[in-house]
């Protein structure tokens, strides 16, 4: 039954939803007009609005980009393709590799989102080597499995919460931090972990589509010999001149290589031992950049392997500022808090928690980052919990707004699932050498989203913290 109603949702999907582009495009009129029909604003004020905003993520988007080439030029490491060709000796079927795909991918985004792409590239390399396996499933798969981030260490509102001096303690909506151990240590964060980690490849394997015409990566390569290409060792060696070279000893010597690897490792230390394991997209960029360096010896060779790594990241690049400018009508406009406020002034001690959840994903189609979200919901959600909980216990109202807080996160990341905005990290790398759409890709987490909305409502409703 799940299977059938799986492959209805897929071919709804690919007759309805466009190009993740004109995607964009939709939700920025869509978002537009809501402002102009629902708020006191002029047109001008929108396309200001709009335009303002367009160029606030440039920042977030860079840092995509490099999270992106420095993660998979990591991956195209010999060390990686060593690794990856022992966990092939023990990965036989099709239905092993959804399983891993997921299990893997969950466990690593807990550690930070941008190791979405680690999980990409050993999908893609277990699509090669394992027949039967349908691509666009896997990549739905991989898409799903990040979702698991919003438990882990560098999920963004946990930490602002945890952050002195946050903006919300400068604007006098919070008194003082909510410390990591009342957000991500919470047995409601525990929970959430263990159904992203240990319930959803279960739930992928009940899932797996048993149609007959499977697209598999080999079918989909637009040039079958993709794969026969120079490594990027031999590709190095073949750029050298005929006769010995200053050029080419620094080009392809480790030496000068070396020394910057153990300047970045230098700080790396130095930055966990003066901020406690604190993880942000920096550090992270910083960390795969030192390691892909490392796992590449030379600088010719790790110029190739960025080289690489970066021949498929344009939609990342043109997207990222039509979202940014969908974040500007909402935040200019008032329109993402009077959203919040409509969400809020609704609810009660006992049901504050579903509507921040549901407010959390709502707000994710227009603006698909966690931070951006909550810095224009976070305040009205958190002082509408303040109004609710007025007569309790300020160790009440903490764990309140903790839970309204943590809800948001959650609704944000799981209506992923329904917004390919996300989809930008995984095609560069999934996508790269065949045609592939949203469109193919997200039908199969339709499923996945409704048992994950349910469960997680429960969850963020009655789970004691």
């Amino acid at each position: 039954m799940f299977t059938k109603l799986g492959e209805k949702f897929t071919f709804l999907f690919q007759k309805y939803m466009p190009n993740a582009f004109v995607f964009a495009m939709l939700l920025t009129l869509i978002t537009g007009l809501t402002a102009l029909i629902w708020l006191d604003t002029t047109p001008l004020e929108i396309i200001k609005g709009w335009y303002d905003g367009f160029w606030s993520l440039l920042e977030f988007g860079m840092q995509i980009v490099l999270i992106i080439i420095t993660g998979f030029a990591i991956a195209l490491s010999p060390t990686v393709k060593r690794t990856i060709d022992k966990l092939t000796n023990y990965i036989k079927t099709p239905r092993q590799v959804y399983f891993v795909v997921i299990f893997i991918g969950a466990s690593l985004t807990l550690v930070s989102f941008g190791w979405i792409v680690i999980t990409c590239v050993l999908a893609r390399e277990l699509a090669i080597r394992i027949k039967g396996v349908n691509y666009p499933f896997l990549v739905a798969c991989v898409y799903f499995s990040a979702g698991s981030w919003v438990t882990g260490l560098s999920s963004s509102i946990p930490l602002l919460l945890g952050t002195e001096k946050n903006y919300l303690i400068e604007a006098g909506i919070l008194s003082e931090i909510i410390p990591t151990s009342l957000t991500l240590g919470s047995t409601l964060n525990i929970a959430m972990m263990v159904l992203s980690v240990v319930f959803a490849p279960l739930m992928i394997v009940l899932l797996i589509p048993k149609t007959k015409h499977l697209k598999t990566l080999e079918d989909m390569l637009e040039d079958k010999t993709e794969k026969k290409g120079l490594s990027i060792k031999d590709e190095a060696l073949s750029m050298k001149l005929s006769f010995k070279s200053i050029s080419d000893s620094l080009n392809n010597g480790v030496i000068l290589q070396t020394c910057i690897v153990l300047m970045g490792l230098t700080y790396i230390i130095y930055h966990f031992f003066t901020n406690g394991f604190q993880l942000n997209f920096n550090i992270m960029i910083f960390i795969f950049l030192i390691i892909g360096l490392a796992l590449h010896k030379t600088p010719m060779r790790y110029v190739i392997a960025m080289k690489r790594s970066s021949s498929n990241i344009s939609g990342v690049i043109f997207q990222y500022p039509f979202y940014a400018g969908i974040m500007g009508i909402m935040l200019y406009t008032g329109l993402g808090e009077k959203l919040a406020e409509l969400l809020a002034s609704v609810g009660t001690i006992n049901s504050y928690p579903f509507y921040a959840y549901l407010t959390g994903g709502v707000i994710n189609f227009a603006i698909p980052s966690a931070g951006g979200e909550f810095a224009v919901v976070g305040p009205s959600i958190i002082n509408a919990v303040k109004e609710i909980g007025i007569g309790l216990p300020a160790n009440e109202v903490t764990a309140m707004i903790t839970r309204a807080s943590m809800s948001i996160a959650y609704g944000e990341s799981l209506t992923n699932a329904l917004q390919p905005f996300y989809l930008l990290l995984v095609f560069p790398i999934m996508g790269a050498g065949i045609k592939i759409q949203a469109r193919d890709v997200m039908g199969y987490l339709a499923i996945p989203f409704i048992v994950f909305f349910i469960i997680q409502s429960i969850l963020v409703t009655w789970m004691p913290l």
